[in-house]
């Protein structure tokens, strides 16, 4: 049903407590020195009737894990600095490379938030245990990067290439193929 609405994607570790907050939420007019004139829309607005991707929600601190748990169950949010509180009916997608689970029991992320954004879980393994996608996505990347290119790899480099254990995942692997090419 969401499939047409709009989709925003935000790395929720790139940005400071205060200015995620307002990156979520928006701010009314004059909430605070250095506000945009007339206030800023929040990505949940922005996301309504779609979808909202919060990249690394791992990161985020206990309090705005609160917050954010308040817009999963009552559906509401309240700009910064306003007294108007907004309905707003977004999916959520969360992401994390940390262990979620393991930080719910090291009372670094709310049990009750893990549940709420636990409802279908997708483990993606690291590209070390599923070496058969190495190659599909170096040529991917190498098109991508150049899609007028053809590229020849030769076998012994293929065959060092799925050895290798990339340590930084699909992120070196896409920034190796940038580099290849």
């Amino acid at each position: 049903l969401r499939k047409t609405g709009p989709f925003v994607a935000l790395n929720c570790s790139a940005l400071s407590e205060t200015l995620l907050e307002g990156e979520l939420f928006g701010y009314a007019d004059g909430a605070f020195t250095g506000a945009k004139k007339g206030g800023k829309q929040g990505l949940f607005i922005s996301a309504d009737k779609g979808t909202i991707f919060l990249d690394e929600i791992s990161e985020i601190s206990l309090s705005m894990q609160t917050k954010l748990l308040r817009v999963l169950q009552e559906k509401e949010i309240r700009p910064i600095g306003s007294d108007k509180v907004v309905t707003v009916d977004v999916r959520i997608i969360a992401a994390s490379n940390r262990n979620l689970k393991q930080a719910v029991a090291n009372g670094k992320f709310r049990q009750d938030l893990y549940y709420r954004l636990n409802v279908l879980p997708v483990k993606i393994p690291p590209l070390r245990e599923r070496k058969g996608d190495i190659i599909l996505l170096l040529k991917h990347f190498l098109r991508q990067h150049y899609p007028d290119k053809e590229f020849n790899i030769h076998p012994q480099a293929l065959a060092y290439l799925t050895s290798y254990s990339w340590p930084g995942n699909v992120r070196e692997l896409d920034n190796f193929a940038e580099r290849l090419s």
